[in-house]
């Protein structure tokens, strides 16, 4: 019928720019990661400095620390550049107040991380050690069987 939309032509043009704005945005982030030489091993994340209990102008630890200087010092607190950040923990493992920087983070595998203390960070980190631990043992000896072959 002429001036109706066809329910399978009809194309969702809002869905279109958020994708293409995504892609431009991650193709962006892969280009300024590269620049620095800093591989991106979560799908996506999020960063918030809590500038109530943050103390930059007495450590500034976390600047220091940041592998792609995503933190930097910007009028009197923290600033952070969200598309340098790669979620790698080390403002939080090296900040001097608990609970004052928060890193959200996705895995490929789709499991979500958040942590803002260093404990929570190095608990997150013996976890995923033990796991790949766990998967390498179990390729080499699949049951008890194999293992008592090998030894």
């Amino acid at each position: 019928m002429p001036g109706k939309p066809d329910s399978e032509s009809s194309v969702d043009i809002y869905q279109l720019l958020l994708e293409t704005s995504k892609r431009q945005r991650m193709e962006k982030r892969a280009q300024l990661l590269q620049s620095v030489g800093v591989k991106e091993y979560f799908e996506e994340g999020s960063i918030r400095i809590d500038m109530r209990t943050c103390r930059g102008t007495e450590c500034e630890l976390c600047i220091k620390v940041c592998p792609t200087n995503a933190l930097y010092w910007r009028s009197g607190e923290i600033g952070v550049v969200e598309d340098l950040c790669v979620f790698c923990g080390a403002c939080v493992l090296n900040c001097i107040v608990d609970n004052c920087i928060q890193v959200t983070r996705k895995r490929p595998n789709g499991e979500t991380e958040r942590f803002g203390t260093p404990t929570d960070i190095l608990t997150l980190v013996h976890n995923v050690s033990s796991q790949k631990r766990r998967k390498m043992i179990k390729s080499r000896f699949p049951d008890e069987e194999a293992y008592l072959k090998r030894y």
